[in-house]
């Protein structure tokens, strides 16, 4: 039997996450609920106080066929490396100087919205193609492959 799923990213600032995100993987932050004409209108109806609507955000594939990111407030602080984390395929087909060429501007267009360049690991064949190591705005690692 086929599951969906979601991928839950804890944080301190759900909407700067998912805004972030929608912008990396071409996602949308996902709309409110039900006839509601925005998220204000959805969390008064439901009774929701001023310092709970940032608790939480989704960003969705606007296709629906990649799994939706959900963002949940906690209050610790990051504590380590992640042992899970995204990979964004912003040079699929190209090789060697092309392809660095590629991830290098995608890091570039990230950077403007709040991402941290950490490394670069160059092509090492026949099965390294080399990739980008980035930090979202919250310090999770994540590749440009």
């Amino acid at each position: 039997m086929a599951r969906d799923m979601q991928i839950t990213i804890d944080c301190a600032d759900p909407a700067t996450l998912a805004a972030f995100w929608a912008e990396a993987l071409g996602y949308q932050v996902q709309g409110p609920p039900g006839n509601f004409e925005s998220w204000e209108q959805a969390l008064d109806a439901m009774g929701v106080p001023p310092e709970h609507r940032n608790d939480a955000s989704a960003v969705v594939d606007p296709e629906g066929s990649r799994p939706r990111l959900f963002f949940q407030r906690v209050p610790e602080p990051k504590q380590v490396k992640n042992r899970v984390h995204i990979d964004v395929r912003a040079a699929p087909g190209l090789e060697g100087d092309e392809r660095m060429a590629a991830l290098e501007k995608e890091a570039e267009r990230l950077a403007a919205h709040g991402a941290t360049r950490l490394s670069r690991h160059e092509p090492a064949p026949p099965l390294g193609a080399g990739h980008l190591v980035m930090a979202d705005p919250e310090g999770n690692e994540f590749c440009l492959d």
